[in-house]
């Protein structure tokens, strides 16, 4: 099959530090290739991949001083896609809803994974514009502000099984990973660990956005010597932060559409003790891969058991369900099934 996969250009493909759309395209593109179909990249030229990569920028645009104009790019890359479409079977796009006036246009199969959070009002008209453009959840519970939109499957996100060994025992500290924002609530992590007398460790990023919530709210709270700010870690570090902590906190407090940390960690073995919010009950096996817990008092209670959980349990779930392969073989199903209904050609 010929595959063209379109990807954000904000991050590289993989990104180089933190980025989650990006990863997961990554990890896609190479599955499909291994696999043994003909894929073909658009992204950022620092992008690194065994498919065939079209570049539309020189390089990531978070990691270009000179870029102003976000949108600029962006309208680049859709018509890059559009000169290069009859070339493909199935175009994926991982835009959002930016490419569908020209996708209705083009008359070709495609479709769209919806990365991020739906709850937005704002989307509300896009999506009953364009009920005809199929889109991919990545959770069930993603769909449910927008259930207007022409939804044609939920495709859970996938790892490499060899991107992070299974690491049998931990060091002790709890970790958290990710951005620094409110809805990610890195200060209840904190609290977890300082109320049982446990050491944290913090990889994550501050974006712009959000200094001043952390300069106001969160700064002080890594003062504690019980806590250690490591900052922002890219994928060859994660490995050893990950595996290493006895569970992940993953406190949250927002409808996550996914949450990929918590795959990244039970591929380590690491199970995760999680608000249950959002995506999180469809991705964590309660009492398997970690524990769901509706308070603060429940992760308490939970962070404190976690020892109790079999590592080589969790990683064996990880494993069962959460490969890259096992993305790219659904993902195929869908191309092939929007193939037909356009009347175009199966690979």
């Amino acid at each position: 099959m010929r595959i063209a996969q379109i990807s954000p250009l904000y991050e590289s493909v993989p990104p180089q530090l933190y980025g989650g759309t990006e990863r997961v395209v990554s990890y896609l593109t190479e599955a499909l290739v291994r696999q043994g179909h003909e894929v073909t990249l658009f992204a950022s030229g620092d992008s690194q991949t065994a498919a065939r990569l079209v570049p539309v920028t020189e390089r990531s645009l978070r990691l270009d001083p000179h870029c102003l104009d976000w949108l600029a790019h962006n309208t680049l890359l859709l018509e890059r896609a559009a000169q290069h479409a009859d070339e493909f079977d199935v175009m994926h796009y991982h835009i959002d809803y930016h490419h569908f006036p020209l996708s209705r246009r083009l008359g070709k199969a495609q479709l769209t994974t919806l990365h991020g959070r739906l709850d937005i009002p704002d989307l509300q008209g896009i999506y009953s514009e364009y009920s005809d453009m199929p889109v991919v959840s990545i959770s069930d519970s993603q769909r449910g502000p927008l259930p207007q939109a022409h939804w044609v499957g939920t495709v859970y996100h996938g790892l490499p099984l060899d991107l992070y060994p299974f690491s049998p025992k931990p060091d002790g500290y709890f970790a958290f990973i990710g951005r620094i924002s409110r809805e990610k609530r890195v200060d209840r992590a904190i609290e977890v660990a300082k109320r049982l007398g446990v050491p944290i460790r913090i990889a994550a990023k501050i974006d712009k956005a959000d200094r001043e919530y952390f300069d106001s709210e969160i700064a002080h709270l890594f003062d504690d010597p019980l806590v250690e700010y490591i900052g922002e870690i890219g994928e060859k570090d994660k490995a050893e932060f990950l595996g290493g902590a006895r569970a992940l906190l993953f406190l949250i407090d927002w409808p996550e559409p996914f949450g990929l940390a918590m795959i990244e960690a039970i591929a380590c073995g690491t199970p995760v003790v999680a608000f249950r919010c959002g995506s999180v009950p469809e991705v964590l096996d309660d009492g398997v891969t970690g524990f769901l817990v509706d308070d603060m008092e429940g992760a308490l209670k939970r962070a404190a058991e976690i020892s109790a959980l079999d590592r080589k349990l969790v990683r064996r779930r990880f494993e069962e369900r959460f490969s890259s392969d096992r993305m790219a073989s659904d993902y195929v199903r869908i191309y092939r099934e929007v193939i037909a209904k356009q009347g175009g050609t199966r690979g």
